[in-house]
């Protein structure tokens, strides 16, 4: 999934940096439900190494019918959310909501 959302956003002209970039990230896309991880770990692991940066989180749970998944990211700061399965105008809708277009 790394990969395909690498590919996707560095053809739309972003740059893409990794898991741990150095620096203050522009943004950062998440899954919320990881095998080994809890989403919402991460998401209030970044907040606290980049307060401030905004958050997209990625997940199945967000299908329709499913509100409760959706309050929650919501109320962990969670920006834009995206429901797979999902498209490349998407992922590429989700990012210029929250940080525009690539410069």
């Amino acid at each position: 999934m790394r990969g395909l959302l690498t590919e996707w956003l560095t053809a739309a002209g972003y740059a893409v940096l990794g898991r741990s970039p150095p620096g203050q990230p522009d943004l950062v896309i998440v899954n919320l439900y990881m095998p080994r991880q809890a989403g919402a770990d991460v998401v209030r692991s970044v907040q606290q190494a980049h307060p401030g940066t905004p958050v997209i989180a990625i997940s199945a749970q967000f299908r329709a019918g499913l509100d409760g998944s959706w309050w929650a990211a919501r109320a962990l700061g969670v920006r834009e959310l995206i429901a797979k399965p999902f498209t490349r105008g998407d992922l590429l809708r989700a990012v210029q909501a929250v940080i525009g277009p690539a410069r």
